[in-house]
């Protein structure tokens, strides 16, 4: 079986190719293309399949991790869109959370909605939480409504009824309307995108959801045309935020379930090489070129939430726009290798503006002019400007030089070596703090967790990011630098289906129980005929479950088989045990209430499971230096610093830093004290010397 990966980020798309017959697997990164990102995926499948000497008629599966949708929100370059709402609940996306992200910050922004509320239209219904109609749907408000959506020519608009979750039928009604006067228009509603209560949530996931509907469309249609017209035949997979695959159709119906889709494949790699390991706790950390990921892996298995946030304000909780839809953990933070560093009241910043892949670093020689972190690490020898990228980008020290002086050595005074190493500090800093929020301040112990590092700039500040939080071991796998398209190799198709209905848990209730997954399975089963190779299906449940009385929910697994008699005790004596691991603490004899009720069905794709890359072809054979100067505060500055290819490295045993690492696709800096060796799974594994902290 011939599997092809491909992940677009802010700065590079990478590629990896994976032959399982002849076990070979090749790597390839190409500057990403913002503005056409197909333009980057077409061109790097054309050249790796050129590499291997494979046809694309001859690949059996293509799979797609995309921040097109995520960028979207972010820049705010989504479709113009309408909301229809029950009357009374026009400012539902104004007013948002009463909760202020910042309790002592006066001058706070809220998070803007992604459209203006003159294109929010009332209509006349109301349904109860239970789902019963107190007020029937009046025929003449959604007429009024459609009048203006279409004088407004909208592409695209969500439906969001108070309770829709409960009873969607008012919702099924207008969406029929509008498509019979503008079918023109696409349509997304509540009850669909996202069926769940608390309504400010639920009505921004959707309006996101059309907001990005019509751009993801596109896209994804001309990619599977362009694959089409260069011979593929199969299924094309898109990853989405929890960490499944699913088809294009249902992607493009529902683009908001792709929006963490690149950083979500990474965090699988990380899980199999945790596992490859011997470690159940780990620390993801991906560094590209725009932004770095950090998420984590709890028991062997990665974190999952019920929800997140896009475009948060310093990480701060309530502080971006929420979506409810199911996502691995993540913390991202604008800290990657083209991050901007500049001197801010005396002192260097770095981040969040990133220069990209246009123009990129000024090291790249395509018309940037400011110092980036890329530059930083050029200047501080950490990276060869002649083997970035596997030789494939020569890089310009002396613009980089020219750049670290223009920016922050002259302003400061310092010297160009002391200004980079400012640089490079204050971003790995930036990383540490979101470090401690999704180990410390979320419970994991760094001292029992290893570090898993990867992407292009990851392995450069990993080791030092893992020295400061106090964790003992960082793994940098093989492929690396295309961490996040590894992830895709290992995911497999999975459909989640979710909604909302509150129960106080007791014998009485396990009829209500096989009711609601009921529903859900059928729900799934037709999403599920999407998936052409949806066969041997594997069924799991889980729930979101909380004393009765909380505010707040946590997930619960819940056993699998036949809901019978019995089974709301299994569900709470569950919740029992997974509160009791999550806070220490537990009240058995307390009323136990489920909220949220989730179904999830997988598709074992069986060809991808274990992945081992030892047969990775690195087309890179240069001979290099074996010894540069490369700065290291712990030496003094600037210290003769022995360079070792990836390939080398299982002969010499272990290798003692200051050292640096090479590899085609990333760059591994060895800090004084550590060791690094080449582990029996093929990892490269680096022993952090905690002492040197403080010395």
């Amino acid at each position: 079986m011939i599997s092809l990966a491909f992940d677009i980020g802010g700065t590079f798309t990478d590629f990896v190719l994976f032959d399982r017959r002849a076990d070979r697997t090749w790597f390839l990164k190409v500057p990403s293309t913002p503005k056409a990102p197909e333009k980057a995926v077409l061109a790097g499948i054309d050249e790796i399949l050129r590499k291997a000497d494979i046809e694309l008629a001859a690949v059996d599966m293509v799979m797609h991790a995309t921040t097109v949708a995520t960028n979207a929100i972010i820049e705010r370059k989504g479709a113009n869109v309408g909301l229809v709402t029950t009357e009374g609940f026009r400012d539902i996306l104004i007013i948002g959370r009463q909760k202020r992200y910042e309790t002592y910050d006066l001058y706070i922004d809220k998070p803007a909605p992604l459209l203006k509320r003159r294109h929010i239209h009332e209509v006349r219904e109301r349904v109860a939480y239970d789902g019963t109609v107190l007020k029937p749907l009046d025929p003449a408000s959604v007429e009024t409504a459609i009048d203006a959506l279409c004088k407004s020519a909208h592409e695209t608009v969500a439906v969001s009824l108070l309770h829709a979750y409960a009873n969607p039928s008012h919702e099924h009604e207008i969406r029929s309307r509008i498509l019979q006067r503008a079918p023109h228009i696409a349509v997304s509603i509540s009850s669909e995108v996202s069926p769940k209560f608390r309504e400010y949530e639920r009505t921004n996931t959707t309006v996101a959801n059309a907001y990005i509907k019509p751009l993801v469309d596109r896209y994804v249609a001309l990619l599977q045309s362009a694959l089409s017209d260069r011979g593929y035949r199969h299924d094309l997979f898109i990853m989405q935020s929890s960490g499944g695959l699913v088809a294009p159709d249902l992607a493009r119906e529902y683009p908001i379930r792709i929006v963490e889709s690149g950083p979500a494949a990474g965090v699988l790699m990380c899980a199999d090489v945790g596992r490859q390991e011997g470690f159940n706790q780990v620390i993801t950390f991906d560094m590209g070129g725009t932004t770095a990921k950090l998420g984590a892996v709890d028991e062997g298995k990665p974190a999952l939430v019920p929800s997140f946030e896009v475009d948060p304000i310093r990480y701060k909780k309530g502080s971006g726009l929420p979506i409810n839809a199911p996502a691995l953990e993540l913390i991202e933070i604008g800290a990657g290798g083209g991050s901007v560093a500049r001197v801010e009241q005396g002192m260097i910043a770095v981040g969040p503006e990133s220069a990209g892949s246009e123009p990129g670093p000024a090291c790249y020689g395509r018309g940037g002019k400011r110092a980036t972190v890329t530059d930083a690490n050029l200047v501080l020898g950490y990276i060869d400007p002649g083997y970035f990228n596997g030789g494939a980008i020569k890089l310009d020290r002396a613009a980089a030089e020219a750049a670290i002086i223009e920016d922050l050595a002259g302003p400061l005074e310092l010297g160009v070596g002391e200004a980079a190493w400012g640089a490079h500090l204050i971003a790995t800093k930036n990383m540490e703090h979101a470090m401690r929020l999704v180990s410390v301040e979320r419970g994991r112990d760094p001292r029992r967790c290893v570090l898993v590092a990867f992407g292009g700039a990851g392995p450069l500040h990993a080791a030092r990011l893992a020295r400061l939080i106090g964790i003992p071991t960082v793994v940098v796998p093989l492929g690396a630098g295309v961490g996040s398209a590894v992830g895709l190799l290992q995911a497999d198709p999975r459909i989640d289906v979710t909604v909302t209905r509150v129960l106080r848990l007791d014998m009485s209730t396990d009829d209500a129980i096989a009711a609601i997954y009921g529903g859900l399975k059928i729900q799934a089963e037709q999403e599920l005929r999407h998936l052409k190779a949806a066969h041997q299906v594997r069924w799991s449940r889980y729930a979101y479950m909380r004393y009765a009385g909380q505010g707040f929910e946590i997930q619960v697994d819940l056993p699998d088989g036949d809901i019978s008699t019995g089974y709301a005790e299994l569900a709470v004596e569950a919740f029992h045990e997974s509160y009791a691991r999550k806070h220490r603490w537990a009240e058995r004899g307390a009323a136990v209430e489920g909220v949220d009720w989730v179904l999830v069905a997988t598709v074992p794709a069986g060809s991808h499971g274990g992945l081992r890359l030892e047969g990775a072809v690195n087309d890179s054979n240069q001979a290099r230096a074996p010894v540069r100067k490369a700065w290291f505060p712990e030496k003094g500055g600037f210290t003769e610093t022995r360079v070792v290819d990836r390939r080398a490295l299982s002969a010499l045993g272990s290798l003692r830093g200051p050292a640096i690492v090479e590899d085609p696709d990333c760059t591994v800096v060895i800090l004084p004290g550590d060791t690094v060796h080449i582990s029996s799974a093929g990892n490269l594994r680096i022993d952090v010397s905690l002492e040197e902290r403080h010395s």
